[in-house]
């Protein structure tokens, strides 16, 4: 099952967690499954086009990163929307049915806006949270508190604010309950592509034995984003208008996002070396949190969705690895 389609010999899958679900992706498929109210296992799963093959440039170092990050960003959230669907009880659904071709065509265009809105809202509420919010307090205990500071110790306040803004944030949504779960679930990815990873039969035995702290986790990214931040914002002079350094900073952060990817994929290869073990280590420590141990219903959700991916992509045949026959399971109409 095996494939030699990276430069190791190994075929990388990762995945996201969501509601009561999980989506995992191969490189060239994706694959959705949730687990409905009634126990039965919803699926979504489709092909996902590389960008990099329609544009070969995006493979250079960098804007491969970019090009990734959106669009994952856009697959989160199309799955997401898929689970809270499916994870809300019959009796909460306000069905609509389609009248005519016309009619679902246009209902498709809508969950497109839905999803482009949805991207629109996040990046802008990010900007002003861990972006707007941090450089006005910076400019403010310059003024009231420091006294001028050079521009390296300004970009070190402004980096330690939206680092202590990221870890409340973290913290706070931990204690929801909701929210909990979807941890639980992204315990389960990881611990399954833990096991694809080493190549043992994807059982929820095999997959339960594995460590829920992954070194290429979406935490740990996020943790290089706000260490490489700190270092380019650097950058951007200190003396300028308000507005305009904070300008700069949404335009820089597509290359932050690439350099922080690269930086991901590196230390994830090099993690045994002493000096990328310390790298990768405040990502895992953050892990305790952003993934909780899973239930074994959740872990074959997990598989099943990984499942899904593998056979989207042509890697895994429908008489391989079949599912638990226990479970009731109900296909999706959407990406079947």
């Amino acid at each position: 099952m095996r494939s030699s389609n990276s430069p190791e010999g190994e075929l990388l899958v990762g995945g996201q967690a969501l509601i009561e679900g999980v989506m995992m992706r191969s490189p060239g498929a994706y694959g959705v499954a949730v687990r409905r109210p009634d126990g039965s296992i919803a699926f979504q799963r489709g092909k996902v086009a590389s960008l990099a093959r329609r544009y070969p440039f995006l493979k250079l170092p960098v804007l491969r990163g970019v090009a990734v990050l959106f669009q994952s960003l856009a697959l989160g959230i199309r799955s997401l929307n898929f689970s809270a669907e499916q994870a809300m009880p019959e009796a909460e659904k306000k069905a609509e049915p389609v009248q005519d071709a016309k009619a679902a065509g246009d209902s498709g265009d809508k969950s497109n806006w839905a999803i482009a809105g949805s991207m629109a809202v996040g990046l802008g509420l990010g900007a002003v949270v861990f972006l707007l919010v941090p450089l006005w307090l910076t400019r403010l205990s310059e003024t009231y508190l420091f006294g001028s500071l050079s521009s390296l110790a300004f970009n070190l306040v402004d980096g330690a604010l939206r680092a202590l803004f990221f870890l409340a944030y973290i913290f706070l949504i931990s204690r929801m309950k909701d929210i909990h779960r979807v941890f639980q679930y992204h315990g389960a990815e990881h611990k399954v592509v833990f096991a694809w990873e080493k190549q043992v039969p994807l059982t929820v035995e095999n997959a339960r034995a594995q460590s829920r702290l992954h070194p290429r986790c979406g935490t740990s990214f996020l943790l290089f984003v706000l260490l490489v931040s700190i270092l380019v914002f650097s950058f951007i002079p200190k003396t300028l208008p308000f507005l305009l350094m904070y300008g700069g900073r949404l335009l820089l952060v597509p290359v932050i996002a690439g350099l922080s990817y690269e930086v991901l994929r590196f230390t994830a290869k090099h993690q045994a070396a002493p000096l990328f073990a310390l790298l990768v280590a405040p990502g895992l420590a953050l892990q305790r949190i952003t993934t909780q141990e899973p239930t074994d219903d959740m872990l074959e959700v997990a598989i099943a969705a990984l499942e899904e991916a593998l056979r989207e992509d042509g890697i895994l045949q429908d008489h391989e690895m079949p599912r638990m026959a226990a479970d009731p399971v109900a296909v999706a109409a959407a990406g079947a």
